[in-house]
């Protein structure tokens, strides 16, 4: 049965974290490491079960749910732990287990000889459980769970090396601004339950509310938290900086798990963006402008790993403009090929970071190609897929996107002139890192710190076999994952999502021409402009724009809005409330009872005539009141 399946897919990875977490110092680093590596593999198979038994059934029998127990009840509300293995859910459990089995075989190798590795290890597996779980759930509400968890998990890895301060910074700014997202998303479910008293799939598209306020706020709160999981604009700020994790941490989290899960959400709830069209052509909006923002930014880059975080923020643009515009099964094939080539890129420069100990500069990386024969043929290959040229992998996937675009009248010509210009930038910036790591003679810095570690290893020096298969295997998917669809003329993927995710409209093949070839025509200029800047060095390279090198200065933007506004409000209350209201009454009561002691101390005079006194009048006084009141 694929509820077997699909139950075994998301629990075995969670079996992992418990049993190396509980196993503690008496499992070993090396079997934590194989004991994470063979659960995620089996989830990957488990997977694999579930799609094939679903290939036997018809497309309206494709879907079901399965439900282990009730976890909450509320009054009329009941909510189940219930799993929903339909065309979409399939599709991304072999996306997450697939790709994340293969990050996490590569880390066996990149995390040797970490003295924290049996903590790596149950993280990395935490972080794919609560993927699936995610995209597994079976109602809203254990989506919000997985949801939740994902942001803990990323949290937990970018923070991994908790002796950097700057890890340690990263993890909770990740965390922060996930947590807006979150708590958008728990509002949108908190709509959905005052409206329609559901949070199932089916229930909640429905009975959900058709146009209107209520609908553009139900849209808005799901599209807040997709924005801030997936790192669009203006909640894009965290991703560079969780390039503070280890590297196969950046390759999971950009490529298998967090980053796409906002797409995934817009997907699967696409009928309630539908009723709100002016937030769904919203999203369209801010991914076409974060593509351009990350594109312009990734120009000017000298981390290797942040180029290639900028580009996965360009890329789930991509994402986001194929969701926003109806173009579902296009949206989910760029996510399942962008996890191809964007793992190998990460993966690809792990294996330089590897080998020079840690570094990250491309200036210092420069001409490791040379030294490096096949790590500089995979990151080629994965280069030339992330621009989109034939045949590799994103050319099927982004090129639709585009086309889509051009059936959308003025506004997606416009989306669509933004994803060309995006794809100019792209072969730009691909290239310019290719160029100046991967060609020439090796800097000094590369050559002494290559060989150092190549002797030090004992081990070939372009990284353990462990590393090297596993990108061998990426670069593959890369190569030839594209031809999986080939608009107009064949589109398995299409028609397998058609029962839960059909696109709104279908271009005609001359806009399918149109886009691929302009787009391909774009990315090779792109290519030949980097070449003549950074290899032939016919062309000066031109200075760097500050813009771009403060990353449109938004991290000062949120500084200044949110720390400094909040620091002056906290010294303005402090000033006018605090200080004159509070503390200062406090000192008035205060002198208040000190005035009234020193007063009541005169009558302590020891006299019995006086204490007798005070309490005759004292009782004349309450004599008079009690016959006044009667």
């Amino acid at each position: 049965m694929s509820s077997a399946a699909a139950w075994t897919c998301l629990l075995l990875p969670l079996a992992s974290t418990v049993l190396i977490t509980l196993g503690g110092t008496r499992i070993s680093r090396r079997l934590a490491a194989y004991v994470s590596t063979l659960t995620t593999m089996g989830a990957f198979v488990a997977a694999v079960v579930a799609f094939v038994q679903l290939l036997d059934k018809t497309p309206d029998q494709r879907g079901s749910l399965t439900t282990s127990w009730t976890w909450l009840s509320a009054g009329p509300y009941h909510f189940g732990l219930t799993l929903l293995t339909d065309q979409l859910s399939v599709v991304m459990m072999l996306i997450v287990a697939g790709v994340g089995s293969l990050i996490v075989a590569y880390s066996v190798g990149y995390m040797d000889g970490e003295d924290e590795e049996r903590r790596y290890f149950a993280y990395i597996s935490l972080f794919v459980f609560s993927m699936l779980l995610l995209v597994q759930s079976g109602n809203l509400l254990l989506l919000l769970a997985g949801w939740g968890m994902v942001g803990l998990s990323s949290y937990l890895l970018i923070g991994f090396h908790q002796d950097r301060p700057t890890a340690i910074a990263a993890a909770k700014k990740a965390f922060v601004m996930n947590a807006f997202g979150d708590a958008t998303l728990a509002l949108a479910l908190f709509l959905l339950i005052a409206h329609t008293g559901k949070l199932g799939y089916a229930d909640v598209f429905a009975m959900s509310p058709h146009g209107g306020t209520v609908a553009n706020l139900i849209a808005l709160g799901l599209l807040g938290g997709a924005v801030a999981k997936s790192a669009q604009l203006p909640l894009h700020t965290w991703l560079p900086d969780a390039m503070e994790g280890p590297t196969p941490v950046s390759a999971l989290i950009h490529a298998a798990t967090m980053v796409t899960a906002g797409v995934y959400l817009i997907v699967r709830c696409h009928p309630l963006f539908e009723n709100a069209y002016v937030i769904q052509d919203l999203a369209a909006g801010l991914g076409a402008a974060t593509l351009l923002m990350a594109g312009l930014i990734a120009l000017v880059q000298t981390d290797i790993k942040r180029v290639i975080a900028y580009s996965t923020m360009s890329q789930i643009g991509y994402m986001f403009v194929g969701a926003g515009l109806g173009a579902y099964p296009n949206a989910i094939f760029h996510l399942m090929t962008h996890a191809f080539f964007k793992a190998l890129l990460f993966m690809a420069a792990g294996l330089a970071i590897h080998a020079v100990v840690g570094e990250q500069d491309i200036r210092k990386l420069a001409g490791i190609g040379k030294l490096m024969p096949f790590t500089k043929v995979v990151f080629l290959i994965g280069s030339l897929a992330l621009v989109g040229i034939f045949p590799f992998a994103g050319f099927f996937s982004k090129d639709p996107i585009l086309a889509a675009a051009l059936t959308r009248g003025w506004y997606g010509d416009v989306i669509f002139a933004a994803g060309i210009i995006g794809t100019f930038l792209t072969g730009i910036y691909a290239f310019r890192l290719f160029f100046i790591v991967f060609t020439g003679e090796p800097s000094a810095f590369a050559r002494e710190h290559y060989h150092a570690h190549g002797a030090h290893s004992g081990r070939s020096k372009e990284g353990p076999l462990s590393m090297r298969w596993t990108v061998g295997v990426l670069a593959l998917l890369s190569a030839v994952g594209g031809f999986l669809q080939f608009a107009p003329f064949w589109h398995p993927l299409t028609t397998w999502l058609e029962p839960v995710a059909a696109p709104l409209s279908e271009p005609s093949n001359t806009q399918e021409w149109l886009a691929s070839g302009l787009a391909l025509a774009v990315g090779l200029s792109g290519i030949w402009l980097a070449w003549a800047i950074y290899s032939a060095k016919r062309i000066k390279a031109p200075a760097a724009v500050k813009l771009f090198e403060k990353k449109f200065y938004w991290d000062e933007l949120y500084d200044l809005v949110w720390y400094r506004g909040s620091e002056v409000l906290t010294r303005g209350l402090y000033a006018f409330v605090e200080r004159p209201l509070i503390a200062g009454s406090l000192s008035a009561v205060t002198a208040a009872f000190g005035l009234g002691s020193r007063e009541l101390s005169i009558a302590q005079n020891g006299l019995v005539r006086t204490y007798a006194l005070a309490l005759a009048s004292g009782l004349a006084i309450l004599t008079v009141v009690f016959l006044a009141a009667r």
